[in-house]
């Protein structure tokens, strides 16, 4: 489909992730994008059988190392301003954080980045590259529901309308604010329902019951959290798919607030730029940069 560089990204808690990551690997794409889950075997086949590199998401310096000694090549680090599961930590100190115990590894900055200030700003605080994915989610051609994206762009969408907490899918994550996301986080769901939710998930994906059913036996807990999240899928459908936002929960960053428009992927990209240059050539004077030493 293309010979540009691509990668894909691999959710290890979400149901069916192990056979879309072995699917990715066969295929040979070039890099493999690895979050809520240890990827050691992903690394050692794509490093293996075809040069590829992964790219670890992580919030705190412990799964930084944790990723990194599984075969990271690169961390995202996902700052509590992001949409879905960002941690505890804001992006102004993950990231010069992370970048300084771990100065030689590749950073991209995610959570809170939405225009050429953001990019600005994560360089300056040590990251390598920028991830906007709410910024892009917004755009032309994006598969994103076009309800939701004139929802989230709309002018009376700001910073503070979204909603963090873990009932919704087991998981500290951060929503787009509506009736039905803040009544999915104000107390977990009933233990019967997040297994009917999960079974009835797995049916839609096509996963068969005997791989659920054995871990919900063997590992309550840890499942548990999987049925969940795999429980929270026709929720996330309901939004992203059917752009239906009465009864959906759609994921979104704060930086919501800084989304007012849905452009193409090209105007977007060219703006960011252009923003950050001059946003970095101000900033350079405003410090005294250029002028001759007395």
């Amino acid at each position: 489909m293309t010979d540009k560089p691509f990668g894909i990204g691999c959710t290890l808690l979400m149901p069916g992730a192990k056979e879309n990551a072995k699917i990715a690997i066969e295929e040979q794409v070039p890099i493999i994008n690895i979050s809520l889950g240890k990827g050691d075997w992903i690394a050692e086949r794509v490093h293996g059988e075809y040069g590829g590199k992964v790219l670890t998401t992580v919030t705190n310096s412990k799964h930084a190392q944790s990723a990194l000694d599984s075969g990271a090549d690169a961390l995202m680090l996902t700052g509590h301003e992001a949409a879905a599961h960002g941690g505890d930590v804001t992006s102004l100190v993950l990231i010069p954080s992370i970048s300084k115990r771990f100065p030689e590894v590749p950073i991209v900055a995610a959570g809170g980045f939405a225009d050429g200030r953001g990019l600005a700003a994560a360089i300056s605080l040590g990251a390598d590259a920028v991830a906007m994915g709410s910024r892009f989610a917004i755009t032309k051609e994006s598969a994103l529901a076009q309800r939701m994206k004139e929802i989230i762009s709309g002018s009376e969408r700001t910073e503070s309308d979204t909603v963090y907490g873990k009932n919704f899918d087991g998981i500290p994550a951060r929503v787009l604010k509506s009736d039905e996301s803040l009544r999915l986080n104000v107390r977990p769901a009933p233990l019967m329902v997040v297994i009917y939710r999960a079974f009835n998930a797995a049916r839609k994906m096509n996963i068969p019951l005997y791989k659920v059913i054995p871990g919900l036996i063997t590992q309550w807990e840890k499942m548990y959290i999987v049925a969940q999240f795999g429980a929270a899928t026709e929720s996330l459908m309901k939004a992203t798919i059917d752009g239906n936002y009465e009864e959906g929960v759609q994921f979104i960053g704060q930086s919501q607030g800084l989304i007012g428009d849905i452009p193409t992927v090209n105007e977007l990209v060219q703006r960011i730029i252009n923003e950050a240059t001059d946003v970095s050539s101000r900033s350079f004077a405003a410090l005294g940069g250029g002028e001759k030493e007395q």
